[in-house]
């Protein structure tokens, strides 16, 4: 159970009034008894409550962002939407980054709260498994998720549907003529869109009677390097895929550097298929082939989402929904029509 401002009275020996008066008006509490007080916060794990703080003071027409990382542009450009649709109905955006780690989303989540924002539009390690959204539901905390594609149909969402397009982006390899075709992912606990998006990998292999290979999962997820133990094979053409789909764009580009670092052309000895549609792609030679995703619409939704949950509340949480974008197959160099006698 959460504790409460009693409990914070209590630890620091001063009364309820003091410890609401440190929160609504810090200047007009003493610097002991902010000391005493903020040291009880901590040891105890004190938040104000959300809700009942926002119906007595109004709302802060500021809204958090939480997402895995800025370094992928997928996310920068969702948070583009966010903010372009924000500031036409004059909210203002916060923003923190967990770069991947599942431990930190709960406290990322926590220090947006502790900002007053009205809402938090974030993506989540596992939507459906995740110790942050049950927070966020029990106290009835508006939020949109974007990228994620829970199950759990009360969880609120804006996505393409990640099962789909990978589905299709495979199936447009195996088109080509590529049959030994291998997925390239960060770590699939770290993300359950790269999980989905291998199980339509398996989905378009299996509706095909092609081989299933083992997916190369890799400790990041955005710019990372291939062990010498995936370079080694690579070098070996008896052993190497034909064609790589990979679980981002920017694993997709770290890979063609790895794969042209050994002496190998992309896409004459290996063919690669990104996903997210990432601008850099379009300036790469070859340019990068890719499922292009439509990020700012995805931020922009959500946006629209939230904020409407926020005005219209319906028992505290947005409506239940799961929308889904749709996708495209971005064509470019970087795949070819497999020759099986090139």
């Amino acid at each position: 159970m959460r504790p409460s401002i009693k409990q914070v009275a209590l630890e620091a020996g001063v009364s309820i009034a003091t410890v609401s008066r440190l929160l609504n008006k810090p200047d007009s509490v003493s610097i002991d008894a902010a000391g005493k007080i903020n040291q009880a916060i901590e040891a105890l794990g004190f938040r104000p409550n959300f809700t009942g703080r926002n119906l007595r003071a109004g709302r802060s027409r500021t809204v958090g962002v939480v997402v895995p990382t800025l370094s992928n542009t997928v996310f920068a450009q969702c948070l583009q939407g966010v903010e372009t649709a924000a500031r036409q109905r004059d909210y203002s955006v916060m923003f923190t980054a967990t770069e991947y780690r599942q431990q930190d989303e709960s406290a990322a989540v926590e220090l947006l709260l502790a900002h007053r924002v009205d809402g938090i539009i974030l993506t989540v390690a596992n939507a459906d498994a995740s110790s942050t959204l049950d927070v966020l539901d029990r106290e009835r905390i508006p939020y949109v998720l974007v990228y994620n594609q829970p199950q759990q149909a009360a969880r609120p969402s804006v996505s393409v549907d990640n099962r789909d397009a990978a589905h299709d982006a495979v199936t447009h390899l195996i088109q080509l003529g590529h049959t030994r075709i291998q997925m390239l992912s960060g770590q699939f606990h770290a993300s359950d869109r790269a999980l989905q998006r291998y199980q339509g990998y398996q989905q378009a292999m299996r509706e095909h009677g092609l081989q299933v290979l083992t997916p190369i999962e890799i400790p990041r997820h955005t710019y990372a390097a291939l062990s010498l133990e995936h370079l080694q094979i690579f070098r070996d053409p008896s052993q190497r895929p034909s064609a790589l789909f990979c679980s981002n764009d920017l694993l997709a580009l770290s890979v063609m550097r790895d794969l042209r670092a050994i002496g190998l052309r992309v896409p004459d000895d290996v063919s690669v298929m990104g996903f997210d549609g990432i601008p850099l792609g379009e300036l790469m030679d070859p340019m990068l082939s890719s499922v292009a995703q439509p990020s700012e619409q995805i931020g922009e939704l959500a946006l629209r989402t939230l904020v409407r949950a926020i005005e219209e509340p319906q028992d505290g949480q947005p409506p239940a929904s799961t929308q889904i974008l749709p996708h495209t197959v971005r064509l470019g160099g970087s795949v070819r029509t497999f020759d099986f006698h090139s």
